[in-house]
């Protein structure tokens, strides 16, 4: 046999390996890690004059991922996603925390309030937390 392809088949061998060994080792079971944790900030105050909502936020101890289904519950560091509720609409949507900022475009003047939930990849809360605020009456330039 070729040694070149000698040597990249033990290569391809031991890359194969190593990759299964810290897969295993870096593995913890989800009943030993901390609990998924959410902190949201109050919406950014500039842009709501003009109907715009910027609502800041962060998760620990779970990862975002657009993954779902049974299987997905158990994969460890813990994942899942956002549900996103605005005025108790009887309808939300689901986030996959890109940017870590929620964005509301033509609010109306009024008040809201927005449930963000955390959520397993079955859409099971593990934390929420409601955001309210007041939208400024526009102002109509002649």
């Amino acid at each position: 046999m070729n040694p070149l392809i000698k040597t990249l088949a033990a290569l391809a061998a031991c890359t194969v390996l190593a990759t299964g060994a810290f897969a295993q080792s870096t593995v913890v079971p989800i009943d030993n890690e901390p609990a998924p944790k959410l902190i949201v900030e109050p919406p950014l105050p500039g842009p709501l004059a003009g109907g715009v909502v910027f609502i800041p936020y962060r998760v620990e101890n779970l990862r975002i991922l657009p993954v779902g289904g049974a299987a997905a519950r158990n994969v460890s560091p813990r994942v899942g996603h956002l549900h996103v509720t605005v005025d108790d609409l009887p309808w939300a949507w689901a986030d996959y925390g890109q940017s870590n900022t929620i964005i509301l475009v033509g609010m109306p003047s009024g008040q809201h309030k927005v449930l963000i939930e955390v959520v397993d990849p079955e859409g099971k809360v593990f934390t929420k937390q409601t955001v309210t605020f007041h939208t400024p009456d526009k102002k109509v330039q002649l």
